[in-house]
């Protein structure tokens, strides 16, 4: 599992995951993933196009994260999972706690929404 981060015009965290949310894959990533969604800015986008599989303890890290960057003021969005990555996202219920995005531009538009300058 990879992850890398960029930040948007100052105001949004991009942070983009490849490989596969698995345990091994969760593990690889989840102490930077959680240092840098307890940063600044609140606003954060996950890329999750790259992302083949996700598993409970996958889920788990994005809730946990989001959940924390809510309390601290925050909003997280997901962005294009694959089909069968989005499927399991459904069914878990976790769509309806993080909104998940088909289109970077009505992503990041929510993000700024939320998080004007």
């Amino acid at each position: 599992m990879r992850l890398e981060s960029e930040l948007l015009d100052d105001r949004i965290l991009k942070i983009v995951l490849d490989g596969r949310l698995d345990v091994e894959g969760t593990q690889a990533i989840d102490m930077q993933f959680t240092a840098l969604t307890a940063t600044k800015p609140a606003a954060i986008l996950v890329d999750m196009s790259e992302v083949s599989f996700l598993a409970s303890i996958g889920m788990r890290t994005l809730l946990s994260c989001a959940k924390a960057a809510s309390k601290r003021g925050g909003k997280m969005v997901l962005l294009n999972p694959q089909p069968m990555v989005k499927a399991v996202l459904d069914r878990s219920g976790v769509a309806t706690l993080i909104p998940i995005y088909d289109d970077p531009d009505a992503a990041t538009a929510a993000l700024r929404e939320f998080h004007p300058v």
